[in-house]
């Protein structure tokens, strides 16, 4: 089975090339404009077929969509401050790869939706991702829609990993406000393995919000990851909007903040998403929270492999 991943250099591509592997797939087509991220990759996976390709401008990578067997939609820009990166990298691209699945006849297709898509919060990340929804469901592709919550996992670098690189360098971490805001946090390795279920069982359609079964507030999760690293950071609360200015000012010198103010403002958002019964309905059993911390910071061999940023 030849297995197209766009966008697959991220945290879900690289946590589900690894377990692809392990379950003896080998024709893996990684397409991916993060250099960076893509030499990581190759290192760990010698053996795959990995391709600098922008996704959201026709090109020579478009022929890898020749004999394609599935394609799993995973682009995403995530964070940022421009709202047309978010527009090519989640809007665009998608335009032009489900065009590429069409012409070239792939016969399956997964998407990796989001939850922000039925979230409260109004940001760049959430308007694209909704747009890129409903350009998948207008396609006409029949295809399985999975939604994630918030995730974490091997390969973090931008969420809970980045937050555990942070801590370990300063002697204060500071948390907004109370720090009561409820997250629904969903391990990636549970998540490869729906993606997996997905492939395997041929799914042919269906929107699905894939949600963690364990809420969690914020400050809880940054306890669970000074636990796992034996990081010797202090935890404190900070004022709310202390908090905000000091993102804002760090907005201004850094085009690529770790956390922007929006992204404070989806965090302190009351959003509490549907909890399905994933694992009976794609197989997979639930890693509890704490176990899959631990598995995320202390993997002997992929906890310690870093993206870039």
């Amino acid at each position: 089975m030849k297995i197209l991943l766009p966008g697959g250099a991220g945290l879900v591509g690289q946590n589900l090339v690894a377990r692809l592997k392990a379950k003896g797939y080998i024709d893996i087509v990684v397409l991916d404009k993060h250099r960076a991220n893509l030499a990581v990759l190759q290192q760990v996976q010698p053996d795959l077929t990995v391709e600098y390709a922008d996704l959201a401008e026709p090109g020579d990578w478009q022929r890898h969509f020749v004999g394609a067997d599935v394609v799993v939609m995973l682009q995403a820009q995530i964070g940022g401050n421009d709202y047309q990166e978010f527009v090519r990298n989640n809007v665009d691209s998608t335009r032009l790869i489900l065009d590429a699945i069409k012409i070239k006849k792939v016969p399956q297709l997964v998407h990796i939706s989001s939850s922000v898509v039925e979230s409260a919060a109004d940001d760049f990340y959430t308007q694209t991702k909704k747009e890129q929804e409903r350009m998948v469901v207008q396609s006409g592709i029949p295809c399985p829609i999975l939604r994630p919550t918030l995730m974490f996992g091997w390969f973090d670098r931008k969420h809970l990993g980045w937050l555990s690189r942070f801590m370990k360098k300063v002697p204060v971490f500071p948390i907004p406000g109370h720090g009561r805001y409820m997250r629904q946090p969903l391990y990636v390795g549970d998540f490869s393995n729906i993606i997996i279920s997905c492939i395997e069982n041929k799914i042919a359609n269906g929107i699905y919000n894939i949600s963690g079964h364990e809420k969690v507030d914020y400050i809880d999760i940054i306890r669970e990851i000074k636990r796992a690293t034996n990081a010797g950071t202090f935890i404190l609360k900070i004022p709310y909007g202390l908090f905000y200015a000091l993102i804002w000012v760090w907005g201004l010198f850094d085009k690529n903040p770790p956390f922007t103010t929006q992204q404070l403002a989806a965090l302190s958002t009351k959003d509490e998403f549907e909890v399905i019964d994933w694992p009976g309905i794609f197989g997979v059993p639930i890693t509890p929270f704490a176990k899959a911390i631990d598995e995320t910071f202390n993997d002997p061999v992929y906890s310690k492999v870093v993206l870039e940023f």
